[in-house]
């Protein structure tokens, strides 16, 4: 297959994907509730099933059932309240450092710091986003959820179109060559462009949003959409794979797909907890 039948195979999965994901994705974030939970259950254990992956490239982590579980747990522990984040963080930490001692493969430093930082990643991202929809209430969680996800979509697609069209004409220095030699600086002011532009469309049909909270949030998903694709691109890179998985056609796995959404949750939360 040569290539140009090869970019438009991956156009048109990608095509497919967002005709069918996005408005199951609007319409779970405005219904919220067990189905929302459910969805974002599945895609944090998608996750650190990926991660997992990466690290054994490293390393000997823990069983991939231990993985799951532990997730899982935090999940349900964000849902449902039955302990304080840092109680279930230390039993867990200390369930798995006594599990190494049992284990003979590998390297203990190695196989714990392999998987605690995708353990820690995914389940502290993904529950912040959950807070955030499931528990800021007067409708303010579901409007900035929206928001959140409305400006990372701009920014990637602003950030795509300004990349090929204007990448290299102005700056002549890429934005982190180490780890992604085709970002460039003009994507990356693009992607910023869009999602300031997004917050400012939105903000204007969401009367009960400030302008100085949407603009906020725009600005701060803009400069920082670049580090959640990069923090991926970094674990992929030393485990020497492309992908983080091939589960969603066209776009690779839940870590290709949703490390913007990921890296940029925590912040948005604080955002709205305490602003």
């Amino acid at each position: 297959m040569n290539m140009a039948k090869l970019l438009s195979v991956n156009l048109l999965q990608r095509i497919v994907v967002a005709l069918v994901g996005i408005p199951l994705l609007l319409w779970l974030i405005e219904v919220g509730g067990i189905w929302f939970f459910l969805f974002f259950l599945l895609l944090a254990l998608l996750a650190a099933f990926e991660f997992h992956r990466l690290a054994r490239h490293k390393a000997k982590p823990p069983a991939l059932w231990i993985v799951l579980a532990v997730t899982a747990l935090f999940q349900l522990n964000f849902y449902m309240h039955l302990l304080e984040v840092w109680e279930l963080l230390l039993a867990v930490v200390l369930a798995l450092l006594v599990m190494e001692l049992f284990l003979k493969d590998g390297s203990p430093l190695l196989n714990l710091g392999a998987i605690f930082p995708g353990l820690l990643y995914v389940n502290l991202s993904f529950g912040s986003l959950l807070r955030l929809r499931l528990e800021v209430g007067d409708g303010n969680g579901v409007t900035m959820v929206f928001l959140l996800f409305f400006c990372v979509w701009a920014a990637d697609i602003f950030a795509y179109f300004g990349g090929s069209t204007l990448g290299g004409r102005f700056i002549h220095r890429k934005l982190f060559e180490r780890l992604s030699p085709h970002k460039t600086w003009e994507g990356f002011l693009s992607g910023l462009a869009g999602s300031v532009a997004a917050s400012l469309i939105y903000s204007s049909f969401v009367p009960q949003l400030s302008l100085t909270k949407a603009l906020l949030t725009g600005l701060l998903i803009g400069l920082a959409s670049p580090a959640g694709d990069l923090i991926e691109s970094m674990f992929k890179r030393d485990a020497g794979v492309k992908d983080s998985s091939h589960l969603i056609p066209g776009h690779g796995g839940v870590l290709d797909r949703f490390d913007t959404i990921m890296f940029v949750s925590p912040f948005i939360y604080f955002i709205t907890t305490r602003l």
